[in-house]
């Protein structure tokens, strides 16, 4: 298949062609990376946003504990991200400590942040006495947005480009060989993003998702996890964990778990129902 796709090499797109910029904004010596802005703006806008929902009657928590949840939040995605890579992704770094700290060269792990952020919310969430769960529920529907941006934010890097294909949109990476790619970047910000977005805005307004604790959290798991399994197949895995030994990929392997705790807390959400009284608003939900 190879050898058919580099002679035809010469019809897809370039990145080159596009010409996208790492670089946001030059201020003298500092540069300003979309992918900076991308956490930035993604964390800003889900403060926002989960003020907005916390304004609806039944809210586990209140905008002071939001405004909490931004600082720790930053702290578990950042702390999270960049440990996860490392200990997942890119161990040897372990051996050039310095090289650990350059969160401007790119490498985050959203397992890792994900594991992070779980851990600051459990802080948050028994230091004043909120439902655990419920507090998820909220915080998860508010994620899918910051996603779509970092992942954007990777195309735009020009990073953790697909396998090789022959699809019409496929792209030549600069760094990634002679070869077209899949924009996997692309499939990601869309599947991880916009339509698990859609998911959970639709069963937050118009089901009553969000009185049973762990379902909107359950569905985020379940959704991330299945989508993230699923495009393995086009995304291209970092070197040397492309087929473990189990055969299947690191990405694949840190999903499984989601999948099985997604289908978990989805399927007992029901059972976890009981009256609401809210932190925000006049009305108590049954």
């Amino acid at each position: 298949m190879i050898l058919p796709v580099l002679a035809q090499s010469a019809s897809f797109l370039r990145f080159e062609q596009l010409g996208l910029d790492p670089v946001a904004l030059s201020l003298g010596p500092l540069d300003i990376r979309w992918y900076s802005l991308a956490y930035i703006v993604g964390i800003f806008f889900g403060w926002w946003l989960l003020t907005r929902l916390l304004r609806e009657p039944g809210a586990p928590m209140a905008k002071r504990h939001a405004d909490d949840l931004v600082f720790w939040i930053t702290l578990g995605v950042i702390l999270g991200g960049r440990i996860g890579y490392v200990l997942f992704y890119k161990p040897d770094l372990l051996l050039r400590p310095l090289e650990v700290l350059q969160l401007w060269e790119g490498g985050m792990s959203f397992h890792g942040g994900l594991i992070g952020v779980v851990l600051a919310l459990t802080w948050l969430c028994r230091s004043n006495g909120l439902n655990w769960l419920r507090v998820h529920d909220y915080v998860a529907v508010c994620v899918p947005p910051a996603i779509f941006l970092v992942r954007m934010a990777n195309f735009v890097n020009g990073e953790l480009w697909g396998r090789v294909t022959d699809v019409p949109w496929a792209i030549i990476f600069p760094r990634a060989g002679p070869e077209p790619r899949h924009p996997s970047q692309l499939y990601e910000a869309a599947g991880e993003g916009l339509i698990l977005f859609a998911v959970l805005w639709f069963l937050f307004w118009k089901t009553d998702a969000r009185y049973q604790p762990g379902k909107l959290v359950g569905v985020f798991a379940l959704g991330y996890g299945l989508v993230r399994f699923s495009l393995e197949r086009v995304r291209n895995p970092d070197a040397g964990l492309e087929n473990l030994s189990w055969g299947l990929t690191m990405g694949q392997t840190l999903s499984l778990p989601l999948i099985l705790v997604g289908l978990y807390l989805i399927m007992t959400a029901k059972g976890r129902r009981q009256r609401v009284e809210p932190f925000a608003g006049t009305e108590s939900v049954a």
